[in-house]
């Protein structure tokens, strides 16, 4: 009988776990409240994250059955910046969603290697006024309140 390595191990368990959280959340987006149908502008509050799980799901099954494993390496530096700049957008999100996201947009693009001003600005300034207005314009998607949003919500 053959004994499963580590890295056979955590092919497994690593898009299991990603699953079970996946099916925890989606049943987790099964108890928010529904808009009766005469007041619908839109979609559910539960449709948007229920679709983003279930494509989450289904990428974590695509690794298991696409992806080769290979050697565990070491992570780099970058991989434990980044970790701290997502407990950064975590914290910032707490005073605004959008000056979370934008500050973590442009910093995660700088620490990847972007240079150049007005691709930084792009992604911290210009891709979060259009999820924003997108999210607010076609989903009819209200945002909790930050110090950004009461402008526009007033």
């Amino acid at each position: 009988m053959n004994k499963l390595s580590m890295n056979d191990k955590s092919r497994w368990l690593v898009p299991l776990l990603i699953c079970i959280f996946c099916a925890l959340t989606y049943w987790q987006t099964t108890q928010f409240e529904t808009v009766p149908e005469i007041l619908k502008r839109g979609t559910q509050p539960s449709d948007f994250p229920q679709m983003v799980l279930v494509l989450i799901a289904a990428l974590a099954m695509l690794i298991l059955f696409k992806d080769r494993p290979k050697p565990m390496m070491k992570l780099e530096p970058k991989v434990l910046k980044t970790m701290g700049l997502l407990v950064g957008f975590t914290l910032l999100a707490e005073i605004d969603l959008f000056l979370g996201l934008g500050i973590f947009a442009a910093s995660l693009s700088y620490l990847w290697g972007e240079k150049r001003i007005i691709a930084l600005l792009f992604a911290g300034v210009v891709v979060p006024i259009l999820i924003f207005f997108f999210f607010d314009f076609i989903f009819e998607i209200r945002f909790p309140k930050g110090i950004l949003t009461n402008i526009w919500y007033g």
